[in-house]
């Protein structure tokens, strides 16, 4: 069973950054796909980046491309989001994500289906 605990939200003012962060445990992490999702209140959760196994391929909604930046080190156990020029509308909580099933480049599995383990969320709140 995959564990995921997220970390590293708070309140930040618009313009600032946040780094938030997910460790995982059990599984196989250096072969999954990995992935943050968000949900704001009164909306549905919806894709914000992935990962591929190895790193070396990422892939952004397009409402973050340029300002967010997915990372991971599979050493730890660990993915990153750098969250930069944050504005008001990414105030939601975000929710790392892992997905076992075989992934292929190319691919944005940005679907919250094509994932089989979440963590509880962090929030973060941007302010005007």
């Amino acid at each position: 069973q995959v564990q995921l605990v997220e970390s590293g939200g708070g309140l930040v003012q618009a313009g600032g950054s946040l780094r938030l962060s997910c460790v995982a445990s059990g599984g196989s992490f250096s072969t999954y796909r990995m992935g943050w999702f968000r949900q704001a209140p009164g909306k549905e959760r919806e894709f914000v980046a992935s990962i591929n196994s190895s790193g070396g391929r990422t892939y952004y909604a397009d409402s973050v491309k340029g300002r967010f930046t997915i990372s991971r080190d599979n050493a730890k156990n660990t993915i990153n989001l750098q969250m930069n020029s944050l504005k008001p509308e990414d105030t939601a909580v975000y929710y790392c994500a892992a997905r076992s099933r075989r992934s292929y480049d190319g691919i944005y599995y940005s679907s919250s289906n094509d994932y089989a383990y979440w963590g509880q969320g962090t929030q973060a709140t941007v302010s005007s």
